[in-house]
């Protein structure tokens, strides 16, 4: 393996290592400020995105999840009031999932926090480090 070689995969690990950490720790944050986790802050995020509603396949698709882990997340988030389901008027195989009243609230106060531990986390990166971050992610694309 070249020197380059090994030090690509050794940024690999790095990059790895820093997102494990991240999410691990933003875990911890959720459970522990407010009561929910990682998944049901993914899918009340997206559904925040898209006021209207989304269907259960398409929300699928916006978490890159099955659907069966979609459902199982609405399903609990149902169970708490903080989402409805409706079934379409078109075909009646086909549901609808958006955010109560009470879900846009409670996300709104999760989102808040989240930001200002995402922003705790990355604090040692100064504006420039993170543009520079910024722009060579960007470069590397979702396609890697």
């Amino acid at each position: 393996m070249s020197d380059l070689a090994q030090r690509r995969l050794k940024l690999w690990i790095r990059l790895l290592g820093v997102t494990r950490s991240a999410e691990s720790e933003l875990r911890e944050f959720l459970r522990l400020n407010h009561q929910t986790t990682l998944p049901r802050f993914d899918v009340m995020a997206a559904l925040y995105r898209r006021r209207d509603g989304v269907t259960m396949s398409e929300l699928s698709r916006m978490l890159l999840v099955s659907n069966g882990n979609a459902t199982a997340v609405v399903d609990r988030l149902e169970t708490d009031g903080m989402v409805r389901r409706t079934q379409s008027e078109q075909d009646r195989r086909t549901v609808h999932v958006a955010l109560t009243a009470e879900g846009l609230q409670s996300f709104e106060a999760q989102a808040t926090d989240h930001k200002a531990e995402v922003d705790r986390l990355f604090g040692k990166l100064t504006e420039a480090e993170i543009d520079t971050l910024t722009d060579i992610l960007k470069r590397m694309g979702g396609g890697v």
